[in-house]
């Protein structure tokens, strides 16, 4: 039902629906505020799901099942093992498969009258733009702060409203950000996020990791919301951030509005050195003193009396870790609390899962005196795979 703070639907109705399409759709049919008429917006809107993981998963398979008629899939990546705890679209004989093909097949299989269009592609500058101007809404599942600035400035280019959400561990987040909304309600991802966080402040879901079936609860969300911009009913959450704990199992919304200082949006930047994975300190102490999994291998055979530090947390170390390291975490190193426990009289190698946090920790070091310190070059995740084979990955 329309509401004051509703918006104007997004997309205009289709001419008709068939007999097949009416049967299909029934449930939405016989819903007042839906109705043929926003069923027939559905067939005919175009949306652009970013990522076929944990919540492009869920998203792209109600999507279908809600009968929207073009759905574009952008991703890169194939299929792995670990995808499948939470990213429901993919199955076990799809690991090694393109996500994009297997998301695909999954889509058609619940509705073979979506036009699924397959965009293989690193989203980058110099082709979001024009990517965005072929779709009415766009829905972002990525999961990483320079893509996510570049969908929200492609999206103010491109004149596009979108979807957000995002997860960590047991708690996710969804907003609608629209820049050209009506009635000059327009918000952008930079009113709620101006600047990413620091290099290392907010970890990846492979770093902290994520309860699988938050996915399904942030991404049901996310269509919801979408389905709710392309009919025109209900109120979106535009200038609104819904929370959602699923641990305390409570949803609050924060209300959102313009920041007044935000400069307009006029171009494309280079989002990865914006949102800098890893600092600039970081990258410069790793500079000459990062060493790779087949040279720690050599050092530890060698005999020479090393210390491999491990600065991961300790249920990552549960999980797997290099005989002979000591696991101190790095919040404890870069607090300056550990560095009584570290050897003055022989050199330190500081590993984690990939690199990252270590060249952080490792620039914490130097900056305390331990100038002959290294890091592992892919961390634990490179050394089972080069060097000790037998060793799981996470």
């Amino acid at each position: 039902m329309s509401s004051p703070k509703s918006l104007p639907p997004l997309v205009e109705p289709a001419a008709e629906l068939t007999r097949d399409e009416v049967a299909r759709y029934s449930r939405h049919l016989i819903i007042p505020d839906l109705g043929v008429d926003g069923q027939k917006r559905l067939k005919n809107a175009k949306v652009l799901v970013i990522g076929a993981g944990g919540l492009g998963s869920p998203a792209l398979l109600y999507l279908a099942a809600a009968g929207v008629g073009t759905l574009g899939i952008v991703e890169f990546d194939e299929v792995d093992a670990s995808n499948l705890q939470r990213q429901i679209i993919h199955g076990e004989s799809d690991i090694g498969r393109s996500k994009a093909d297997s998301a695909r097949d999954s889509i058609l299989e619940i509705n073979s009258g979506i036009d699924v269009r397959l965009h293989k592609i690193r989203l980058e500058p110099e082709n979001a733009v024009e990517l965005f101007e072929q779709y009415d809404l766009i829905v972002d599942g990525t999961d990483n702060f320079a893509t996510r600035y570049l969908v929200n400035d492609a999206a103010v280019l491109a004149g596009k409203p979108y979807v957000w959400g995002s997860i960590y561990r047991f708690e996710g987040q969804v907003s609608v950000f629209w820049e050209d909304a009506p009635d000059g309600r327009g918000i952008n991802y930079r009113d709620l996020y101006p600047e990413a966080p620091p290099p290392g402040m907010v970890p990846s879901c492979a770093e902290g990791g994520v309860l699988g079936v938050l996915c399904a609860s942030i991404g049901s969300v996310m269509v919801t919301e979408a389905i709710k911009l392309i009919t025109g009913i209900g109120e979106p959450l535009l200038g609104r951030l819904m929370v959602y704990d699923a641990l305390d199992m409570n949803y609050r919304t924060i209300k959102l509005r313009r920041d007044p200082e935000r400069q307009p949006i006029t171009e494309l930047i280079d989002y990865e050195a914006f949102c800098g994975v890893v600092s600039e300190e970081g990258q410069a102490a790793a500079v000459g003193s990062t060493i790779t999994a087949r040279e720690l291998e050599e050092l530890l055979a060698s005999g020479k009396p090393i210390e491999l530090i491990d600065v991961r947390e300790p249920v990552e170390w549960d999980i797997v870790h290099i005989e002979g390291a000591k696991l101190i975490p790095k919040d404890r190193i870069l607090s300056g609390e550990a560095l009584s426990e570290l050897p003055q009289n022989r050199p330190i190698v500081l590993h984690c899962k990939t690199g990252v946090r270590s060249a952080e920790a490792l620039a914490a070091l130097k900056r305390a005196g331990f100038s002959d310190a290294t890091h592992l070059q892919g961390g634990v995740i490179a050394w089972a795979n080069q060097v000790d084979k037998s060793l799981p990955v996470y």
